[in-house]
């Protein structure tokens, strides 16, 4: 029986840019393809669970995505796709968690803050704009840009089904994923003008 290779795809990207979106439309896509047993860990999600009590100083932070990096770790050697989505900020922290992952794939997903502004529908980025939340990543947190991502999304330029069919396609490109194979499908009245053309020409 071959051995499932297990990988983590490391979302990162300010809050609203689209990870959690298209994150869930990855693991459909995987789901699709035969891998079930994917996992998500998203998050919002690990702050309140793994790591309840955590503020978000640089420290708290770091120590927010060592713990995912923990959890990832753990599932990708042991043969277990999955999926983190988390704002991530600091490269440094990100290159750590690539460094103890082996079988990363890091998707930076990008968009302007004008942009995320206008989709925040709870507010939150006008409230940290205005001085009203302290250390918000984007605006009066830093945000550190990946330099060379495995996959760049611009989420106010594509579709979540597009940024999602680009990570299936750089997962195929890698060997995480084997290609599905093109299959040429005519239909009857296709396939009869296919024949009579054929024939005209007397091949047939």
């Amino acid at each position: 029986m071959k051995e499932k290779k297990g990988f983590t795809i490391w979302f990162t990207g300010l809050s609203g840019a689209g990870k959690t979106t298209v994150s869930r439309l990855v693991q459909d896509r995987l789901r699709e393809r035969g891998i079930m047993n994917v996992e998500v860990l998203d998050g919002d999600v690990v702050r309140t669970n793994l790591s309840k009590g955590l503020g978000f100083s640089k420290e708290d932070r770091d120590t927010n995505i060592k713990r995912i990096a923990f959890v990832c770790n753990l599932l990708t050697r042991n043969g277990v796709p999955n999926i983190a989505a988390a704002i991530s900020p600091y490269r440094e922290v990100r290159d750590y968690a690539r460094k103890e992952i082996k079988n990363f794939v890091e998707v930076y997903v990008k968009c302007p803050l004008d942009v995320l502004v206008q989709r925040d529908v709870k507010g939150l980025y006008k409230q940290a704009i205005a001085g009203e939340i302290a250390n918000f990543t984007g605006v009066s947190d830093p945000y550190e840009e990946p330099l060379n991502p495995e996959v760049l999304i611009e989420s106010d330029k594509e579709t979540p089904e597009q940024s999602a069919d680009k990570i299936i396609a750089k997962l195929e490109e890698l060997g995480y994923l084997p290609p599905v194979p093109k299959q040429d499908v005519y239909s009857e009245e296709e396939e009869a003008k296919i024949k009579k053309r054929l024939e005209d020409l007397g091949y047939l």
